[in-house]
């Protein structure tokens, strides 16, 4: 089981981070892999995505559908891709599975493999060893960060998209499913962490990541989790429970 020891959850504490080494087996990373080639390989490309407009107007409008298909995404799983890569007749530049950014945010509930690494025993433990009560799941994400162009993530915190009141509620779990190391864009305060690797993100740490410039992939799975008891979900959020989705329990 994954218990912290008193010094992990001071570091924590301390740093607004913890790596976790091998806290996936290499087996554990494979099977998302493998099971996000069959997502992508199945995927629908929403128009939006494809067309390119040439009218200020119809690009409003394009963005606007992008936003929307953003926005809404919190309880389905969609597909969101790097800048670039459709022609104007919205054929694919590049292949289909080197050209996307992100799957999102829904994926914790609706793929089996990826509810069962998110209900996981060991992630259950991970958090009721830092004392959460009653969390839930509120997003997931499984990001490519391609080789050449996987694009940056500027410095951030995540309390400032998922706000609650207090703030301190909400914890990110990132799992690399790939090495991550500084050449292929890996988390700031992770130089050269390795496979299977899970990072704790309090939810007001700031963190970025660069750039992927090298000839390899840097996969990751993400989730974040949050506290509920006597927490208030901001209704600004763009992330929002559903009637179809409630944010579900962390404890199965």
């Amino acid at each position: 089981m994954a218990c912290l020891s008193p010094s992990q959850l001071q570091k924590f504490q301390e740093d607004g981070f913890l790596v976790l080494e091998g806290f996936l087996s290499a087996d554990e990373c494979m099977a998302m892999q493998q099971r996000i080639g069959e997502i992508v390989a199945d995927m629908d490309v929403p128009l939006h995505c494809r067309t390119e407009f040439s009218t200020q107007e119809e690009e409003q409008l394009r963005a606007q559908g992008s936003t929307d298909y953003f926005l809404s995404s919190g309880d389905k799983i969609r597909f969101f891709f790097e800048k670039g890569v459709f022609d104007k007749k919205g054929n694919f530049l590049v292949p289909p599975e080197k050209s996307i950014n992100k799957i999102g945010h829904a994926l914790h509930a609706h793929d089996p493999v990826f509810r069962c690494v998110t209900h996981s025993p060991k992630v259950q433990a991970l958090a009721r060893s830092l004392g959460l009560q009653m969390p839930v799941v509120v997003q997931s994400m499984y990001i490519f960060k391609q080789p050449h162009f996987g694009g940056e993530v500027t410095p951030h915190q995540d309390a400032s998209f998922l706000y609650t009141e207090p703030l301190g509620r909400v914890l990110g779990v990132w799992i690399a499913l790939e090495d991550a190391t500084l050449e292929n864009g890996c988390l700031w305060f992770i130089p050269g962490s390795h496979t299977g690797a899970l990072v704790l993100i309090h939810g007001e740490v700031v963190h970025k990541s660069e750039q992927n410039f090298s000839d390899r992939s840097r996969q990751a799975y993400t989730f974040h989790i949050m506290e509920t008891a006597g927490t208030v979900w901001s209704p600004e959020n763009w992330l929002q429970p559903t009637a179809e989705l409630p944010f579900p329990p962390l404890y199965t």
